[in-house]
């Protein structure tokens, strides 16, 4: 009995540790080449209304997440099995561990299994593979991917083109009708019979005929007899009409009024409530129109100019065509702009299409690690010992004794240090010369590396990368090369930025040289300065 009991019990605790195990995790591979993709992957197998949340990495231990994949989801019943995948990468051979990441299943911590992974250097064989003389430049042909650029380029263009074609045709319209028309009744019987020729609506076209209809009407009024006809309501304007009437001593018949008052209202009507009127009653409407334009215009009482108001009249003439020569010369003086930024626009457009928009911004903007490149370089030699380099500015002295430990500076004899902009810039040179109290035959140059770049950590670099080789100068003087990346916040903006940095250390009998670049990643003209200091450092020997 005591033995089925023991058994029962195993049976339990198995699968209590059975339902424990939430978490399965896998790798595609443990043995890859420098820089290749580990594809980590994590499954849990959940019920429908669990939470579940894998956590967001930029590492997992030694090695750095270079993609997240989304989490696929399966559904199985009544649960889901959700799949998380992580790109891991390692750029330094060896052998690592992808160390447990913890996963949280309804808030209760879960752990995956920790891996062992390999990251093998990449073999080249330069005995038996064949070597090959460099190959001269070859002009790149234009990809045809890029069609569609040269075809919005060209539908820019052409409504662009369009765009200032109507504004001049306007211009030209509205400039004709001002010198053709001498008096308002002129314009509005020759806008009437247009409007005939037309033939909005017998094409179906009511509510744009009655529009222009009234806007006829409406224009006649406001230049005729002076009363704010075009903004006016219907209302408004009849009754501004009735009072100008009085005013002016105009003989008009309420026929005459009432007539116009219809035509006006029929109009709101088809523009605002989709009335459509008879063939017949349009046609009444238009003759009305006509009808009440002649009567008003028979209306208007003629002003006969007097003698002593001649002078005055002909001031205000030549007023009004000093007005209207400044009209033009202001229609003229835009038409010219509107082409001149057309013209701009274009261009600027064109040239994102077809070199870039680095490019424009490049050249049109300005790109002040451009300007550095492009500029006039100096060639001079700082420190002791001497290290002569050609930098776009000239470099002056800094104090950096503030910056190092009390221990480190009483073993300094001698220090130097030049520099152009500071450690906050996006480009930053700097070179630095020691001599040691105590003379020893070499200078761990390792150790100096580290120093140095402890230094930059504690000035705000995050996240730093290293990575070291050794360097030679032109003249064969060997040394030691660090270089990589580093992030910093930006306190102007409250943002991460991106650094690369570069650093070299030469060492001598009781001196160090020293000189240090970084950047923003990814300037390309920046990179161009760094690989041109760099290609032609000259070192002295020290001293005494």
């Amino acid at each position: 009995m005591k033995r089925y009991i023991y058994l029962l019990l195993i049976l339990l605790s198995s699968t209590v540790f059975a339902q424990q195990k939430r978490v399965v995790t896998a790798i595609d591979t443990t043995r890859n080449k420098i820089g290749a993709e580990f594809k980590l992957t994590v499954k849990t197998d959940v019920d429908t209304l669990s939470k579940v949340v894998f956590p967001k990495l930029k590492n997992i231990g030694a090695l750095e997440v270079i993609k997240s994949y989304p989490i696929d989801t399966v559904r199985n019943n009544d649960r889901y099995e959700l799949i998380k995948k992580y790109g891991l990468t390692q750029f330094d051979s060896g052998r690592y561990a992808i160390p447990s990441i913890k996963i949280l299943i309804n808030n209760k911590p879960y752990y995956t299994d920790s891996l062992k992974v390999e990251v093998a250097n990449v073999q080249v064989d330069t005995l038996k593979q064949k070597m090959y003389d460099i190959k001269e430049i070859t002009a790149a042909e234009a990809p045809l991917g890029n069609w569609w650029k040269y075809l919005l380029v060209i539908a820019l263009l052409i409504g662009v083109g369009a765009l200032v074609y109507w504004f001049v045709k306007k211009q030209q319209k509205k400039k004709i009708e001002e010198e053709v028309f001498k008096t308002p009744i002129e314009k509005a019987t020759s806008l009437l019979n247009n409007l005939e020729q037309k033939e909005l609506w017998q094409k179906g076209e009511v509510k744009s005929y009655y529009s222009e209809l009234t806007d006829i009407a409406r224009n006649y009024i406001e230049e005729a007899i002076e009363i704010p006809a075009m903004e006016s309501t219907t209302a408004e304007l009849i009754h501004g009409l009735r009072a100008a009437s009085v005013k002016k001593k105009m003989t008009l018949t309420p026929e005459t009024i009432e007539n116009l008052e219809r035509v006006l209202k029929q109009a709101d009507l088809v523009k605002f409530a989709k009335s459509k009127p008879l063939d017949f009653e349009i046609t009444e409407d238009k003759n009305k129109i006509q009808r009440v334009i002649l009567t008003l215009d028979n209306a208007i009482p003629v002003v006969i100019e007097i003698e002593e108001d001649a002078i005055l009249n002909e001031a205000q003439k030549q007023k009004q065509i000093e007005i209207q020569l400044k009209k033009k010369r202001n229609r003229r003086l835009g038409i010219a702009i509107a082409s001149v930024l057309f013209i701009v626009f274009a261009t600027v457009i064109y040239f994102i299409a077809t070199r870039g928009f680095d490019y424009v911004k490049d050249n049109v903007l300005g790109n002040p690690t451009k300007e550095l490149l492009e500029g006039e370089w100096v060639k001079s030699e700082y420190g002791n010992p001497g290290v002569i380099i050609e930098t776009p500015k000239v470099l002056k002295r800094v104090d950096l004794k503030k910056s190092l430990p009390k221990n480190g500076l009483a073993l300094i004899k001698e220090m130097n240090s030049f520099a152009y902009g500071n450690v906050l810039d996006n480009f930053y040179i700097m070179v630095s010369t020691y001599k040691y109290k105590q003379d020893s035959t070499s200078v761990d140059l390792k150790k100096s590396m580290e120093v140095t770049l402890q230094a930059l950590e504690s000035q705000g670099a995050l996240n730093m990368v290293v990575k070291q080789e050794d360097f030679e100068t032109p003249e064969g003087v060997s040394g030691l090369k660090g270089y990589g990346t580093f992030s910093r916040i930006n306190e102007a903006t409250n943002s991460s930025e991106k650094l690369y940095y570069e650093l070299l250390l030469f060492g001598q009998d009781g001196g160090l040289q020293q000189i240090m670049i970084f950047h923003e990643e990814g300037d390309a003209y920046a990179n161009q300065i760094s690989d041109r200091v760099l290609s032609a450092v000259e070192l002295k020997k020290v001293t005494k």
